[in-house]
């Protein structure tokens, strides 16, 4: 898919989404809906899909949309409105459905996106299934009396 038409599409969402959220039970502008869709398209485009996506998956990358569009309407919305009944209300409402459609963002998308091959080419940091392994602990004089009999053979 184009990434173009997933942002178009986040882009509409976000409009959607905070005209319900924001307007239709409060008062809010057009101008704070457009800022606000702006905003979170950008920015959940950049975070979810071109770097959490590739690395740790739809779940995360879904996780990381709800709070990046919950916590953008309650930051900036703290700042633009007085009613902290619309601050919350507002946000709750947004995210929800931001985060509805981004499940299906993230479904066409895939996890094989331009990113996916990026990260492929130089290696991803973060590693989603990490495996942990245990050692004995030694005592320090044990280990630096292993290290100087072995400079000693050398």
């Amino acid at each position: 898919m184009k990434q173009s038409t997933i942002l178009l599409i986040k882009f509409i969402t976000c409009v959607i989404a905070f005209g319900l959220g924001l307007d239709l039970f409060f008062e809010a502008t057009i101008i704070d809906i457009l800022s606000f869709s702006l905003f979170v398209t950008v920015t959940s485009y950049i975070v979810g899909e071109l770097i959490v996506l590739p690395q740790l998956g739809r779940k995360a990358a879904t996780a990381v949309d709800f709070l990046l569009s919950y916590l953008s309407v309650w930051i900036f919305g703290s700042i633009l409105f007085e009613s902290y009944l619309q601050i919350a209300w507002g946000s709750i409402i947004s995210a929800l459905i931001i985060t509805g459609v981004e499940v299906f963002i993230h479904l066409l998308v895939g996890e094989r996106g331009p990113a996916a091959q990026y990260f492929e080419k130089r290696g991803a940091n973060v590693k989603p299934n990490l495996a942990y392994e245990f050692a004995e602990e030694e005592n320090l004089s044990d280990l630096t009396k292993k290290t100087q009999k072995k400079l000693e053979e050398e």
